[in-house]
């Protein structure tokens, strides 16, 4: 009996489709693998903002993950936003629980359109109780910022290795720099950074970026790929989606990517072989 390739995202739903629970669904489709969700919350926004948040109940959540991870064991879990600190406590006692192989963690902080997602109860229990069971952390510029303290990437590497990270990837999407942006990924054992460079693509339409880039890695590492491939094919993933989507009207303020510019079948395999 064949099986297929699960993967698991713990996020929130984002009304407008092009960030959180969505945007992971349809990267994870995109890619081949077979998608599952736990939502943490529920938002009322679109392309030009966050209006409302209503947090799912903590029980809730946990019984979403534990509903999945014991019918449909993921090979790959990702986390999104996490909301507060009840959802967040209950997110980590099953991520502690079930410890996942591969687990990516983008610790959304703030909205692409500059919403705050995150309480600051919220971020002291997923820095204390969830960074150090994470395959890896993917912070942006602002994120990094509001986690460390510090704007150097080496010295907000460190900052996040003391805090329990293995692998990080600063991501630089948000720079200034209108030829190309910078990711700069923190392998374990390693003291330099990777330096990953992509073009820069001339568009509004990044809602959801971040989203589709941690959910891409994860979808890579549960196919059997290293960190470093992974990272590298979900940096390739995320720039062939902005420059698909690049010119397409939706909305009145930050669109999405095209996620599926290049749709793969949903792949499977044979256990017996693995």
């Amino acid at each position: 009996m064949r099986k297929y390739f699960p993967v698991l995202t713990i996020a929130g739903s984002d009304s407008s489709g092009g960030a959180g629970i969505q945007a992971d669904i349809k990267t994870i489709s995109a890619l081949g693998c077979y998608a599952m969700s736990a939502i943490t919350s529920i938002t009322a926004q679109n392309t030009t903002g966050v209006k409302s948040i209503q947090p799912i109940l903590p029980g809730i959540v946990a019984d979403q993950i534990d509903m999945v991870m014991t019918d449909i064991p993921a090979m790959a879990v990702k986390t999104g936003m996490l909301c507060d600190a009840a959802v967040s406590a209950a997110v980590a006692e099953r991520l502690v629980h079930y410890r996942p192989a591969n687990l990516v963690i983008d610790p959304v902080m703030v909205s692409t359109s500059g919403s705050r997602l995150l309480s600051d109860e919220a971020v002291d229990i997923i820095t204390s109780r969830i960074f150090p069971l994470a395959s890896l952390v993917t912070p942006n510029r602002m994120e990094a910022e509001a986690l460390t303290g510090c704007t150097d990437h080496k010295e907000q590497a460190v900052r996040l290795r003391e805090a329990g990270c293995r692998n990080i990837l600063l991501k630089g999407g948000d720079s200034d720099n209108t030829d190309f942006k910078t990711d700069y990924l923190y392998i374990e054992g390693q003291s330099e950074a990777i330096e990953l460079r992509a073009d820069s693509i001339e568009t509004k339409n990044s809602h959801g970026t971040g989203c589709t880039l941690s959910a891409a890695i994860a979808s890579y590492l549960a196919l059997g790929n290293d960190m470093l491939t992974a990272v590298r094919l979900g940096k390739l993933y995320i720039t062939r989606a902005l420059e698909a989507g690049a010119f397409v009207t939706v909305g009145h303020g930050h669109g999405p990517v095209n996620h599926f510019f290049s749709p793969r079948r949903l792949k499977n395999y044979n256990p017996s072989r693995k």
